[in-house]
């Protein structure tokens, strides 16, 4: 039995080692050396087998995307393959393919919640409600489908926002609109030169604000002048523009817009050339001088020119402007002291005499030539009866102070009168005969300097206005709205120079002018697609 009376130590730390000691095999002992290596072998193992599938959470975990993308790719693929190898046990051909149709859910398309009969019917707009009137293109649209009066009102409002800007078009959009708009240019230009002819022109409206053009060549690039050009006119039939001006040579040009080559050139002796102009039919050209009586007849059929040296019943001691008559075969020739004298160019003689009062600034016909708007440089404009050489009517050019040119549209309908001030009064040709105090419809003030060239385009939509006295001093008026262009002259640079003379082509395709540096600069007037 145990002492209860006995009592225990704890034990001490010495004690423990003593023990442990005692537990451990003796140094010497290869037995108990070999047992102690095998245990350790063991424990290494086990922590070996821990830091591996550590290291393949970490790497799951934290990172070896790379590796994980690979096995998914190569489980897909794994996948894909054992489909193909079910599906070639099952069958191939076309029969394989349209069971796998078959097995695909088909998508069916989304019914509408609700249909409206009426959107299926063409409704028609009336055009001509001033909410929409500006958006018509001609009479003929005064009724539109809904569809269209979209699609007109889209147009009208990507053409306002200029398109798609430059900034938020790709490199192969810009390449592709500037190739779309030269093969649009080249085919409106090949388009033109193929319908030339003698044919009465028919365009839809032509817009204001801005006027669609296009600078070309000089028409006279081919030759250019080595002094101040006086005159240019397009022929009244053929694809031929003239030229003339104090280098004493009348020129002739064929006019495609881009090398506009010579036909032929003629030198005047001694003879600088004032004023040339077509003959009605266009087979005659007449030259006349600043200080001569005579004056050169060049007939272009013949090549052959001749000068016409007097005039019977001609008083005059020089012919220096002149008009030719809408009726063909004659020349108003204005002379001095307000006398204006018809000349037959058959007899070269003069067969009527007209006077007014003061002196003669500028002369214009109507269409059919039987009458004779003539204009003073007190401001006065006559009407004359040209068969009979009777005053029919006379007014006072409203404001006017010196009278320096006047003009008459071809359709009837305009009258120009341009005065020393700059001033340019457009007039309705009906009141202008049917009243002594005819009120202008518009009076242009764009120019500053006098007014010395008017001429309407043969639309009658068009009013080019100039001076010779400043440079740039041409304004092309929108007559419909009486507003003018703002986009001619270009503002950037000089193109006009000082203008003396101005003309359209028989049907405004193109627009010339003559200026004091010998060159008559040449404009493709887009909206029109004939010569």
């Amino acid at each position: 039995m145990e002492d209860k009376n006995v009592i225990k130590l704890p034990v001490t730390e010495d004690k423990r080692k003593a023990k442990k000691r005692s537990r451990s095999p003796p140094k010497n002992d290869p037995k108990g050396e070999k047992q102690l290596r095998e245990v350790n072998l063991k424990r290494l193992a086990v922590l070996g087998e821990e830091d591996g599938s550590v290291k393949r959470l970490e790497a799951l975990v934290f990172g070896a995307e790379e590796e994980l993308l690979e096995r998914l790719v190569e489980e897909d693929e794994e996948e894909q393959s054992s489909v193909l190898q079910l599906e070639d046990e099952e069958g191939g051909g076309d029969e394989d393919s349209a069971g796998k149709d078959e097995l695909r859910p088909q998508l069916q398309p989304r019914k509408a919640a609700w249909v409206d009969e009426d959107d299926e019917l063409e409704e028609e707009v009336d055009m001509k409600h001033r909410y929409r009137r500006n958006l018509m293109k001609g009479d003929a649209e005064s009724v539109l489908s809904k569809q269209r009066l979209q699609q007109r009102m889209k147009e009208q409002f990507q053409k306002s926002m200029g398109g798609t800007p430059s900034w938020a078009q790709s490199s192969d959009q810009k390449k592709k609109k500037a190739l779309d708009e030269e093969e649009e240019e080249e085919e409106e230009e090949d388009d033109l030169l193929r319908r030339t002819g003698n044919f009465v022109a028919s365009s839809e409206s032509l817009p204001c604000g801005v006027l669609r053009m296009k600078k070309c060549l000089h028409a006279n690039s081919a030759r250019p002048s080595a002094d101040r050009l006086t005159s240019v006119q397009f022929h009244p039939s053929a694809q031929v523009v003239m030229t003339a001006g104090l280098d004493q040579s009348v020129s002739l040009f064929q006019v495609d817009g881009k090398t506009n080559p010579k036909i032929q050139s003629v030198h005047l002796e001694r003879f600088p050339v004032h004023q040339a102009r077509f003959s009605r039919d266009g087979r005659t050209v007449i030259a006349t001088s600043l200080r001569n009586k005579m004056f050169y007849l060049y007939d272009m059929m013949e090549g052959r020119v001749a000068p016409v040296r007097s005039v019977r019943g001609l008083s005059e001691a020089r012919v220096k402007d002149f008009s030719v008559c809408p009726d063909g075969g004659a020349l108003l020739l204005t002379g001095t002291n307000g006398y204006l004298h018809m000349l037959t160019l058959k007899t070269n003689e003069i067969v009527r005499s007209m006077k007014i009062n003061g002196d003669v600034s500028g002369v214009a016909f109507c269409p059919d030539g039987s009458k004779a708007f003539v204009t003073s440089e007190e401001g006065e404009v006559f009407v004359w009866d040209v068969r009979s050489g009777r005053c029919l009517s006379r007014f006072m050019d409203d404001g006017c102070v010196k009278g320096t040119a006047i003009a008459a549209s071809p359709d009837g309908r305009y009258l120009a009168c341009g005065s020393q001030a700059g001033v340019v009064n457009v007039y309705s040709q009906e009141a202008c005969l049917n009243s002594t105090n005819p009120k202008p419809l518009r009076a242009v003030m764009n120019l500053l300097t006098s007014a010395t060239s008017l001429t309407f385009n043969p639309t009658s939509e068009i009013l080019a206005v100039a001076s010779r006295v400043e440079d740039e001093a041409v304004r092309l008026v929108h007559l419909p709205s009486l507003t003018v262009f703002s986009n001619f002259p270009v503002a950037s640079r000089k193109v006009a120079h000082r203008v003396s003379c101005l003309d359209f082509s028989p049907h405004s395709g193109f627009f010339s002018l003559a200026n004091n540096k010998g060159h008559a600069p040449l404009f493709r007037l887009l909206h029109y697609k004939d010569f």
